[in-house]
């Protein structure tokens, strides 16, 4: 049975419309008008376009982080990649952890990418759940009422290397340079940071899982539900997708058919500044970024 670990009222939800400005050697976003909640935002999230992908100036409905977060196991390097049915497209993807982000974090999106992290990516071992630490931040463990979290062993959250071109939120840079893209057939503006997670020493039994709130009825609702983790691996060969999909439950790694896999449009390709698919098919973007030796093989 899914257990429900939370509750919310949807429309506490505030996030902010953008005007972005772009060039060759760099984004600039800044707020442009009132606060809109959720239902006002996926309102405005309809088809822009742009002439030139690497300059422009442009109204659009939202920003979002997602976060392409790097685990390791048994020496192994994995891409966490989470499932998201997505009605307001009509399909189900995989895609990295992602979210809104709310109107008072529009200048440290950084916060709302390692929320993201804490909501979506639990990691259950055989003596309880872990918390999180970014740096010397500690994340929030937003479900602590329904699980138990651990008091000694806690995962770490660090940046990786950054994008070559800055982003800018008004007049201040972002520090952790993640890579932007603006998503024409949603109108929005996405940062993607690039993150290790390190598991702390002792781990046994290791098992993942994806957590997402789904609108039901005047409530947004978040299940676990075991059955169904929807949260899987992707693994690495000298850093680029080898092919190879799992879920982890128990410690064990469980591979997962990927026949009819679609991929969210942060894997599509990117011109300029500029992504124009909904989605992507997985054989054909792992035929474009897997390594020369996997497709020998």
């Amino acid at each position: 049975m899914p257990r429900i670990l939370a509750r919310k009222n949807p429309g506490t939800f505030k996030t902010l419309p953008l005007w972005v400005e772009a060039g060759p050697d760099g984004l600039a976003y800044r707020s442009q008008g009132l606060p809109l909640n959720f239902a006002q935002t996926l309102a405005r999230r309809r088809p822009v376009q742009l002439d030139d992908p690497q300059r422009f100036a442009v109204a659009l409905a939202n920003l979002g982080v997602s976060v392409r977060l790097t685990l390791t196991l048994e020496g192994r390097d994995y891409w966490v990649l989470v499932r998201q049915r997505r009605p307001d497209r009509g399909d189900t993807v995989l895609k990295l952890i992602s979210g809104y982000v709310p109107a008072h974090e529009l200048n440290l999106p950084l916060l709302t990418a390692i929320q993201e992290v804490a909501e979506e990516c639990l990691l259950e071992t055989a003596d309880g759940w872990l918390a999180g630490r970014f740096g010397d931040t500690w994340l929030p463990t937003p479900y602590q009422e329904r699980l138990h979290y651990r008091d000694a062993a806690y995962f770490r959250l660090s940046p990786l290397s950054g994008a070559a071109r800055p982003v800018q939120s008004g007049s201040l840079t972002l520090l952790e340079r993640p890579r932007a893209y603006v998503h024409l057939p949603t109108a929005s503006l996405q940062l993607v940071y690039d993150m290790r997670l390190d598991l702390p020493g002792e781990v046994r039994r290791l098992s993942l899982y994806h957590v997402d709130e789904i609108l039901e009825g005047s409530e947004l609702v978040a299940r676990l539900e075991r059955r169904r983790p929807d949260l899987y691996l992707l693994e690495l060969a000298d850093g680029r997708p080898s092919g190879g999909l799992f879920t982890l439950r128990y410690g064990e790694r469980v591979p997962v058919a990927t026949r009819g896999l679609w991929l969210s449009e942060s894997f599509a390709e990117q011109e300029g500044w500029v992504v124009r698919d909904e989605r992507v098919r997985w054989k054909d973007w792992l035929g474009r970024v897997r390594p020369r030796s996997a497709k020998a093989s």
